[in-house]
C-alpha cells in the first residue's frame, strides 16, 4: 500500500516521468475539453449523418468500449485518424493561463520528463504553450505515436514507451483518468491519480489534487 512507503523513496528510483496532458497539466475546471467534445460531436453528426442525441450516444459508447472516441471511429467506420484530429483540436486556448509553480516543480524533476496524451502532438505543444510549460519537456507524444491505439490499452503505453526508451521500472505516471493508470501499473510503473477526488484501487499508489504540490515534495537530494 501507498501509505507503508517513505513518500519521496517511492520515487527515488525513477527516472522518466510520464504526464498525461489534459486535466493532468491544466486544471479540469476550465472545462478546455468540453471545446473538444462539442466539435467530436459535430464530427460524429457530420460524418454518420446522425443528430445530436445519437452522436453523443455513440461517443460514450466509443469511449466505454474502445478507450476513445476516434478508436471506435476508426473501428467501426474506418474513419481518416488525421482529418479529425486536426478538426476536433481546434479550439480556443484563451482559459488557459501560465502556471509559474507547475513549471518549476516538473523543471526540477531529475531525469527525464515527457507527456503522452491521447490527443494529438500538435494539440499537446499549444496546451503547454499556453501553460507556461513549452521547453521543460523532453518529448511530447500523441495517440499517432502509439499507431492510433489509446491509452487504456496496454499496447498503446507499449508502443510509446519503446519509442521514447522508457524503463516501466524505473518511471512514473501522472494521469487524471484512473483507467489509465491500470497498464502502467500493471508494467512496473509508479502511479500519481491527478483528480479532485480520491480513488482508492489498487492500481494507484497515490492520489493528488494539485500536481504542482506533490511535485515539490518529489525533490530529491
Amino acid at each position: 500500500m501507498a501509505q507503508t512507503i517513505r513518500f519521496p523513496d517511492a520515487f527515488r528510483q525513477v527516472h522518466t516521468w510520464v504526464f498525461d496532458l489534459d486535466n493532468t497539466l491544466y486544471p479540469p475546471e476550465v472545462r478546455l475539453f468540453d471545446q473538444i467534445e462539442t466539435r467530436m460531436t459535430a464530427w460524429v453528426m457530420r460524418e454518420l449523418s446522425v443528430d445530436a442525441t445519437e452522436a453523443d450516444r455513440l461517443r460514450r459508447h466509443y469511449w466505454q468500449t474502445y478507450g476513445t472516441t476516434l478508436s471506435g471511429l476508426m473501428a467501426e467506420h474506418g474513419m481518416d485518424p488525421l482529418d479529425y484530429l486536426v478538426d476536433v483540436h481546434d479550439i480556443s486556448f484563451a482559459a488557459l493561463r501560465p502556471d509559474p509553480r507547475l513549471r518549476a516543480g516538473i523543471a526540477a524533476l531529475p531525469g527525464r520528463r515527457i507527456v503522452y496524451t491521447n490527443g494529438s502532438a500538435p494539440y499537446a505543444q499549444r496546451v503547454l504553450e499556453a501553460r507556461g510549460l513549452s521547453g521543460i519537456f523532453d518529448a511530447v507524444y500523441g495517440v499517432e505515436h502509439a499507431g492510433f491505439h489509446p491509452k487504456p490499452r496496454r499496447e498503446a503505453f507499449e508502443t510509446v514507451f519503446a519509442r521514447d526508451g522508457v524503463i516501466p521500472g524505473r518511471a512514473a505516471m501522472f494521469e487524471d483518468d484512473p483507467r489509465n493508470l491500470a497498464a502502467p501499473h500493471d508494467m512496473g510503473m509508479r502511479t500519481v491519480l491527478v483528480a479532485p477526488e480520491r480513488l482508492e484501487a489498487p492500481h494507484i499508489h497515490h492520489h493528488t489534487d494539485d500536481l504542482a504540490g506533490f511535485l515539490g515534495r518529489l525533490a530529491v537530494a
